[in-house]
């Protein structure tokens, strides 16, 4: 099995040392797949993710990202390593001042810099068509989009660089059912459709995880409660799961 990502005994304290936020995180994520990361809010989801990308340095423990050691590396050696990877945000976070295109443009222009304009114009129509986005919406502004078209515009530049991993976070929080399953349909489409791409997806939501996920990793208080398949969760006697798994169930 080759390895996306891998954490060994991740440790971090944003107040030097008497409250951990991660105590010890130890995953491995396969590449290829499809990996789901859940847990409650305040289980260090988010913390995790930053560190993947390395926005934050650990207090201690070694960060491995497509076998490259993040906490070895130089700042300008990170800016260029993370054109490796594409992150979808909570709220899409996109430039409020440039339409839909030019969101899709920007990371190659900051980082496809020998390509001619009409070139990263035809990559970035070429992803928003991808994401689903009608040829109809690509000037328009995020304020004058649905929020599923944001989601497709994000995801659009989020795919841009061609990265080999894709990040998720909390894509679907704050949005109704049928936005939530369009999201989900969206990941696992892109997913399918880019072979050898690693996808995460950080995530409270249980059910979605077992919809979508080949690998499911849970979080609780800043360690990995579990990680496996689905199968791995409905036969574990872990209490916590258990909970989790019949509320789940109960919902579907």
């Amino acid at each position: 099995m080759e390895i996306a990502i891998d954490l060994l005994n991740l440790k971090k304290s944003f107040d030097g040392g008497k409250d951990y936020v991660l105590k010890g995180v130890d995953l491995t994520i396969p590449k290829g797949s499809l990996t789901v990361i859940i847990g409650f809010s305040g289980t260090g989801k988010s913390v995790l993710l930053k560190h993947i990308l390395g926005l934050i340095k650990p207090s201690s423990g070694t960060i491995k990202v497509l076998g490259k050691n993040l906490t070895e590396m130089s700042m300008d050696e990170l800016i260029h390593f993370r054109t490796n990877l594409g992150v979808l945000f909570q709220y899409a976070a996109l430039f409020d001042d440039m339409s839909a295109l030019e969101n899709v443009c920007f990371p190659l222009h900051e980082h496809r810099r020998n390509l001619p304009a009409e070139q990263i114009i035809e990559i970035a129509e070429r992803k928003l068509i991808a994401s689903g986005l009608d040829e109809k919406h690509f000037h328009k502004l995020p304020a004058e989009m649905s929020g599923g078209m944001r989601k497709r515009v994000g995801l659009a530049r989020a795919l841009a660089l061609d990265p080999e991993i894709l990040l998720y976070d909390e894509p679907t929080t704050g949005l109704d059912p049928i936005l939530t399953e369009m999201v989900d349909n969206l990941i696992v489409e892109t997913h399918e459709a880019h072979e050898g791409t690693t996808s995460v997806v950080v995530s409270h939501d249980l059910i979605a995880a077992f919809r979508i996920a080949h690998h499911i990793v849970m979080l609780d208080k800043g360690k990995v409660l579990l990680q496996g398949t689905q199968e791995d969760f409905k036969n574990s006697d872990v209490e916590l799961v258990q909970r989790f798994l019949a509320k789940g169930l109960r919902t579907q």
